[in-house]
């Protein structure tokens, strides 16, 4: 698979504070990636330095096709209408209007309407229809679905998936941890400016384990058990059941969310 975006030894300084140290990673072609961290862990700073909206101090970063930006805020004059933002973004791209786009993203309905007037979901749809309008190879989000309801999350990460499907490369930063176990192929884990982990949500399994609950409900009442060896634990509490013959009425299992492995990395030293 071909690289769309390669960084190498990236540093990045305010003054005298280093806030990105150092860190080497590549997005390939077609995927969805995502960076995760705690605030100030330095997530929108490091997709700032890709897309060339802030300087870094050193390092290479390499970019294999025309990107587009959805920024976690747009600074869109409060009187500008959606169609005139469009209709100046179109031009800047030198490209005609794309119909389909506001279609596609339920601007047509709103498309007079005033950016002040805009609810949080229509802005956060504005935006991308923006950073969509050079037909970009590369899409960078930043916290794409932040301040949307359960509804507007679940629309945009459909049309997330729907570029995904027509070869864009998407990069994005995000807090939300189901959003990201949803969507992305592969996460990057920044921790105070340097990179803690990147791979698959099954690699990190792998790297820090993965701890599951068991709940098993009998006649006598309700036990819970801890393992990281599902089939083991189970069927040795299965069998002391039987051996004591007490009936079991149910067993549920419940894995570690990305949430919880994602805690064990950020608690992890540095």
């Amino acid at each position: 698979m071909s690289i769309a975006v390669k960084v190498e030894r990236l540093v990045k300084n305010y003054g005298s504070n280093t806030v990105i140290k150092d860190i080497s990673f590549d997005v390939r072609r077609g995927e969805i990636f995502a960076f995760l961290g705690t605030n100030g862990a330095g997530k929108t700073t490091t997709l700032e330095c890709i897309e060339g909206l802030r300087k870094y101090d050193s390092g290479k970063i390499d970019i294999n096709g025309k990107i587009g930006v959805q920024l976690q805020s747009a600074s869109l004059p409060a009187n500008i209408k959606a169609i005139e933002a469009i209709q100046l973004f179109s031009k800047w791209n030198k490209v005609s209007v794309h119909n389909a786009l506001l279609t596609a993203f339920g601007l047509n309905e709103i498309k007079n309407k005033q950016y002040k007037d805009m609810s949080t979901g229509q802005k956060r749809r504005l935006h991308l229809v923006l950073a969509l309008i050079g037909n970009p190879d590369i899409i960078f989000l930043d916290e794409p679905t932040a301040g949307l309801d359960v509804e507007g999350r679940v629309s945009l990460h459909e049309e997330i998936r729907k570029l995904k499907a027509n070869g864009k490369t998407i990069i994005m930063a995000s807090h939300d941890m189901a959003e990201v176990e949803s969507l992305c192929d592969r996460i990057g884990i920044l921790k105070d400016g340097k990179l803690a982990f990147i791979g698959t949500t099954n690699e990190l399994t792998e790297q820090i384990g993965m701890s599951c609950t068991i709940h098993i409900k009998t006649e006598q009442g309700n036990d819970m058990f801890t393992s990281e060896n599902i089939t083991e634990t189970l069927l040795a509490e299965l069998e002391r059941y039987k051996i004591k013959k007490i009936a079991v009425l149910d067993v549920k299992i419940e894995r570690a969310t990305l949430e919880e492995r994602f805690i064990e990395i950020a608690r992890r030293g540095a």
